[in-house]
């Protein structure tokens, strides 16, 4: 029963094209079997009997891009918090032992955001009042090794998490 629930859940993500698996892992399902294929050749990451590679990895991304704790995966997967825990511990070492190869020499740069005051309707202002109470929106930029913009975003409400906005 539980081995059933754990491939619908992956099928439900992998299995039904690349919008859901973009929403899901934040990539299509292309990149996500390339990673797989990384995280298993270069990075050592390997299935014992307990949790496929894909679910492994499917995991450790959706703690990663919605900001996920462990307990929500335990219910989503039938898992154990303690083996939610362990593989996402397994795939953060593969990727670790792999960042000479997922982070080359050349692209680092600097990441980060601000809160820009603005006027919205009175409808809206709730949406983008910040923490501290003002109405802003957020701008996010990146730069490259010569400080040069490479990328901005900006309109985010300002109540936005950095999560969501990444």
């Amino acid at each position: 029963m539980n081995s059933r629930i754990r491939r619908d859940a992956l099928e439900r993500i992998i299995g039904e094209g690349d919008k859901n698996c973009i929403w899901e892992l934040r990539m299509n399902t292309n990149a996500f079997a390339n990673l797989c294929e990384l995280l298993q050749v270069q990075g050592g990451l390997c299935e014992d009997g307990q949790v496929s590679l894909l679910e492994q990895v499917a995991t450790f991304l959706i703690i990663l891009a919605h900001h996920k704790k462990n307990r929500s995966l335990q219910v989503r997967f039938c898992r154990s918090g303690e083996t939610v825990s362990k593989y996402f511990n397994k795939v953060l070492k593969a990727i670790i032992r792999m960042q000479n190869l997922l982070f080359a020499k050349g692209f680092l740069g600097a990441l980060d955001g601000t809160y820009i005051e603005v006027t919205v309707p009175e409808s809206d202002k709730s949406r983008y009042q910040t923490m501290k109470g003002k109405i802003c929106t957020n701008a996010l930029g990146v730069c490259n090794r010569d400080m040069s913009f490479v990328y901005v975003l900006s309109g985010w409400e300002g109540s936005a998490s950095d999560s969501r906005i990444f």
